[in-house]
């Protein structure tokens, strides 16, 4: 149960300390992409409507 004591506190360190680097990156804006959204939107692999995915599995063999 001693241990307790210090693993505690240490896990809660790490984890506000996870917390802050995120608070972090979204402060400076790391997460913004307004030119990849702009341009994904415009790109057909992107689409509604994904082509099947066919198996190479499947194909008969000659």
């Amino acid at each position: 149960m001693d241990v307790l004591v210090i693993l505690i506190p240490a896990s809660l360190f790490l984890g506000l300390l996870g917390l802050a680097a995120f608070v972090w990156t979204l402060r400076k804006g790391m997460y913004d992409d307004p030119d990849g959204d702009g341009q994904r939107i415009l790109d057909p692999r992107y689409d509604d409507k994904p082509k099947p995915v066919t198996r190479q599995d499947d194909a008969p063999s000659p």
